[in-house]
């Protein structure tokens, strides 16, 4: 959902916004709440005009339920992601790109590197990045981790 670039503290609200439950409860939380607009609903239980921090205790609720959700929908988000990532893992899938520098690119650039050749120059014939070969000759208590 685009954020209300636009919108001023004091101002009002009229239109739904076409999206799914999670990301309705963020935009209530994070634009109506921050910036002090007023959202009026329609129709149904809770018709009428809310003011996020606002005299009744109708207006508050509203808003106090809406942040709770959302804060319960990012958490079962990031708590399903963990999981997929870690059944993923478990058979064997790992996310990212593949490694360019395999263990036989690695030995041939050591051979090489081992002869005097500059890296500049290996790294072009094996069609790999310099940076990239850089990082994979450093010794492994020196590698850096990203």
């Amino acid at each position: 959902m685009e954020p209300a670039t636009g919108w001023r503290a004091g101002g009002d609200l009229r239109r739904w916004p076409e999206h799914g439950r999670q990301e309705l409860l963020v935009f209530l939380e994070d634009e109506l709440h921050a910036r002090d607009i007023t959202l009026e609903i329609l129709t149904g239980i809770c018709a009428g005009v809310h003011r996020p921090g606002g005299a009744t205790l109708a207006d508050r609720l509203l808003f106090a339920v809406a942040a709770l959700a959302a804060e319960m929908e990012r958490e079962l988000i990031r708590e399903r992601t963990l999981d997929g990532l870690r059944a993923a893992a478990a058979a064997g899938r790992h996310g990212g790109r593949p490694t360019t520098v395999t263990d036989d690119i690695l030995a041939i650039a050591r051979a090489r590197q081992a002869r005097g050749e500059s890296v500049t120059t290996i790294a072009r014939h094996l069609s790999v990045g310099r940076s990239t070969l850089y990082r994979a000759l450093q010794p492994p208590d020196q590698a850096i981790t990203a």
